[in-house]
């Protein structure tokens, strides 16, 4: 397999284990980073990942943060790319590149207004067809996830 730059989920305060368990099973599944920004809704510790059955924990890459500009302030050259419902361009728009930063908010809030406002060129919505809120937090990041892998070619590499 070629050398590549990973893909960057973020998740900012995540609230519902299952989902960021989703997250993070597909992170490890497409060789993603995950980040976990804030005050998260559950514990993380080893034992309260058994009892969620989340046995592959160990096996993906995780970085927590105490604040997204922490993050940002990491990563002074990653391109980043915030997900909303009230974003003006639709995710099939972006053009990704290896190493992107995706970012998604808390289940019941989503990310801030004003995030989505100062950066209106990457922030990216799901189109919804049906008469219904939003999408899961686990499925945008796997829809919006595998839009950029496809961009780069990353599922060309695939067995």
């Amino acid at each position: 397999m070629t050398s590549f730059s990973p893909f960057h989920i973020v998740l900012i305060e995540p609230e519902i284990p299952p989902n960021t368990g989703n997250i993070a099973r597909l992170c490890g599944a497409t060789r993603s980073i995950l980040h976990l920004v804030g005050k998260l809704g559950f514990s993380t510790d080893d034992r309260a990942l058994k009892r969620a059955g989340l046995d592959y924990w160990r096996e993906v890459d995780i970085h927590y943060w105490k604040d997204l500009d922490g993050l940002k302030q990491a990563y002074p050259d990653g391109r980043f790319f915030y997900t909303s419902k009230k974003a003006g361009k639709s995710y099939v728009e972006a053009e990704f590149r290896e190493g992107d930063f995706i970012v998604f908010g808390k289940e019941t809030a989503g990310l801030p207004d004003d995030l989505i406002a100062a950066n209106p060129d990457t922030s990216l919505r799901i189109p919804i067809l049906g008469k219904v809120r939003s999408i899961n937090l686990s499925t945008a990041a796997g829809i919006v996830l595998y839009e950029a892998l496809r961009q780069t070619g990353r599922l060309a590499d695939t067995p």
